[in-house]
């Protein structure tokens, strides 16, 4: 909104804007996409690639701008990044490509990490990605991962449940499901001290451990962007997926000190935001 403002687009006088939240619950999302297409909006702007799917079953003339997706090319939401077809275009994140530095960012905190619990929402398919990787990359690092799907809030709890005691720590892959439930998953981890990877400082605001991954603020800066040009004529199909470029690493001390670790002075000096 901050950059739609700054671009010329005031919310009630040059633009109108219609808000729908799905509070992380899927079976909301056809419902949702049908009603804002049944409105005959010049441009839908989500995040997600859930939400972009509802989408796009949703209408293939409405013009769709995604802010944060993992993989767009692999979930099938464009053709490719640099010609995207049809009425799709916006920022990829780039999730998978950066698992393995948040993995080895785990093993500098925790030098004697073994065994690794990777917690996903399956049926996302940018989810599901991103938990294949971080199994793929956890064997070549030579640690054991146990996997734990989740599809609804009430999976949460029982999942920590399982857990406990059999990891030395949790990776948590994006997913709308786990960021509504943010705090809740934060607070069963510490509860059965287990340090946290995250892709987004949201989720180590919220009491997470660290996180590593595309700063958000900035992405839907961009998007804004993308949905200028849309306003002023130019066509999804003829606008390139954009990459990160800026990336950051976060990590809570509150959260440290809770679970008892000692976060490495190296490390400190190399995060861009530390929480205390």
């Amino acid at each position: 909104m901050q950059r739609l403002h700054e671009l010329g687009w005031i919310e009630g006088r040059t633009v109108a804007i219609e808000y729908r939240w799905a509070a992380g619950r899927y079976e909301h999302l056809a419902e949702i996409a049908a009603e804002l297409v049944q409105r005959k909006i010049n441009v839908i702007v989500t995040s997600g690639t859930p939400q972009v799917l509802a989408a796009k079953q949703a209408t293939s003339v409405i013009p769709i701008v995604f802010a944060a997706v993992g993989d767009p090319v692999g979930a099938g939401l464009v053709e490719s990044l640099a010609r995207p077809g049809g009425n799709v275009t916006g920022l990829s994140l780039q999730q998978t490509d950066a698992v393995g530095k948040r993995l080895e960012l785990l093993r500098e905190v925790i030098p004697g990490l073994h065994r690794l619990a990777i917690m996903a929402n399956s049926s996302n398919p940018s989810s599901g990605l991103d938990m294949r990787e971080a199994q793929t990359t956890a064997g070549t690092l030579g640690l054991e991962s146990v996997t734990s799907e989740i599809r609804r809030p009430e999976d949460i709890a029982p999942a920590f449940d399982a857990l406990k005691g059999r990891v030395e720590a949790l990776y948590v892959c994006n997913d709308p499901l786990a960021g509504t439930n943010r705090v809740r998953i934060n607070i069963l981890a510490v509860g059965v001290r287990l340090p946290t990877m995250f892709i987004a400082r949201e989720y180590v605001e919220a009491g997470g451990l660290m996180s590593y991954g595309a700063n958000f603020l900035d992405l839907y800066r961009r998007t804004a962007e993308l949905v200028d040009k849309i306003l002023h004529g130019a066509k999804p199909a003829e606008i390139p997926v954009e990459q990160p470029t800026k990336f950051d690493l976060v990590v809570n001390l509150t959260t440290s000190k809770a679970l008892g670790l000692i976060m490495p002075p190296t490390l400190l000096a190399r995060a861009d935001e530390v929480i205390e």
